[in-house]
């Protein structure tokens, strides 16, 4: 919950913050690689909730280290001509893709469960009467 709340936050922020503010376009690719990784930590971090193996101080190492690693990989693509930010862009998608498959299939899951007891209740309490 924390963590979505900070990502709420942080998107009020930036968008009440002046454009004074603001990076430099040079920046663009460099920022949008570092939040797909943050992204990526986040969307980890749920399912790490989810599964109850969430730890805090892997989370906050795993979105500093991502997104620090993501933005030097860019970094040094730049600097020998090749895009390599290309290959954090697929991996961290992938990751998220495959993250939010494993949430959607929990939560369809745990509905499909509460409705099979909820069915399970409702005949019991039929018999009864």
């Amino acid at each position: 919950m924390w963590i979505l709340l900070g990502l709420i936050l942080g998107i009020i922020i930036a968008f009440i913050l002046p454009s004074q503010f603001a990076f430099p376009m040079a920046y663009s690719t460099y920022i949008s690689v570092a939040f797909l990784a943050g992204l990526d930590s986040v969307i980890g971090g749920i399912k790490g909730g989810i599964e109850g193996k969430f730890d805090l101080s892997v989370f906050i190492s795993g979105f500093i280290m991502n997104t620090l690693l993501a933005a030097l990989i860019t970094w040094m693509g730049d600097r020998i001509g090749v895009d390599l930010y290309m290959a954090a862009i697929v991996t961290f998608g992938v990751r998220i893709f495959n993250n939010f498959g494993y949430i959607r299939h929990d939560l369809m899951n745990t509905n499909q469960n509460l409705q099979t007891n909820e069915t399970k209740i409702n005949e019991d309490i039929k018999k009864e009467q």
